[in-house]
């Protein structure tokens, strides 16, 4: 079963599409990285599925639950990490956290017991009669992870989660995050920096100007980018610089070093590529394929080849 579940999700702004007939599927106790640059729709998309903005069109579920129809009880089960804002500087870290507690309702001793739990969990146990507005920025991420958790939701939005956190920070909330999925929660977390959410991912979505440009496991990933983008890299003996040309098809060549080409064919054209050199007095000394990274499929899929 589907955790979240999007069809032809869509927001306009102004004429523009923000979030552009996204159909997204996040299994139930994964953790699924929605990765794409600033401005690509990333949090436009969390709070639609969070009730919190209405779609200009399509439907979007959360658990099996109708956001449109009972965007409450969505609220009710999931938890929301934002990019930025959303604690009281003026209180402590343990009051930031009992006055969230009551949105939810829980007993007085019940949101208690939870606030030191999860103090203890995020590491802010020694800070937890401090005030915010003392906090490191590490700090006050970790405190917006016990917030999402307060209710000790299903699913977890986590929005851009380790801005300002440090190497240590970012391999310690890997960490939680892995936790938390071994306990059964889904959790999407959003960011524009590829490694921050790679290892700790099942699957991953690429999201670009509003669009999902493609969504699978690392492997479907490289599997699906590879269809028609067979990628060569060739190593000559001899310098190319006289190289002005090729007659084999391909979407593009370029020179990569001084003996160096990578190719761009929507076959495998190795054989052609050296037979052609060989015939124009280059010797081959290398010829392979070459299976692209997800951080070069991400940043060819956003950016282009350059």
């Amino acid at each position: 079963m589907y955790a979240i579940e999007t069809e032809n999700l869509t927001k306009v702004y102004n004429g523009v599409a923000v979030v552009d007939h996204l159909n997204l599927r996040v299994k139930e106790g994964t953790i699924f990285g929605f990765l794409g640059p600033n401005g690509a729709g990333k949090t436009t998309t969390i709070l639609m599925l969070l009730g919190l903005i209405e779609p200009t069109e399509g439907t979007a579920r959360v658990a099996g639950i109708d956001v449109m129809e009972k965007p409450v009880e969505v609220r009710r089960i999931s938890g929301l990490m934002p990019a930025e804002g959303g604690l009281y500087p003026n209180l402590s870290a343990r009051d930031n956290l009992l006055y969230f507690a009551k949105f939810y309702r829980l007993p007085r001793d019940e949101a208690e017991k939870r606030v030191e739990e999860l103090l203890e969990l995020v590491g802010l146990k020694e800070a937890a009669d401090k005030k915010v507005e003392g906090f490191s920025t590490g700090m006050k991420q970790r405190l917006l992870l016990a917030q999402a958790l307060i209710n000790d939701p299903q699913v977890l939005f986590l929005d851009e989660p380790t801005n300002g956190l440090d190497p240590k920070g970012t391999v310690e909330l890997r960490k939680l995050l892995l936790r938390l999925k071994r306990e059964g929660k889904t959790i999407l977390v959003s960011s524009h920096i590829l490694p921050e959410v790679e290892e700790v991912s099942d699957e991953i979505g690429i999201i670009s100007q509003g669009k999902l440009l493609i969504s699978g496991s690392k492997e479907e990933i490289k599997r699906e980018f590879m269809k028609e983008r067979f990628i060569i890299t060739v190593e000559t003996k001899e310098s190319l610089e006289g190289l002005d040309g090729l007659e084999v098809e391909v979407l593009e060549w370029r020179k990569t070093g001084d003996r160096k080409l990578t190719v761009y064919a929507k076959r495998d054209v190795r054989e052609e590529l050296v037979r052609e050199l060989t015939e124009k007095g280059y010797t081959v000394v290398d010829v392979h394929l070459h299976e692209p990274s997800l951080e070069e499929i991400f940043m060819e899929l956003v950016y282009g080849r350059e």
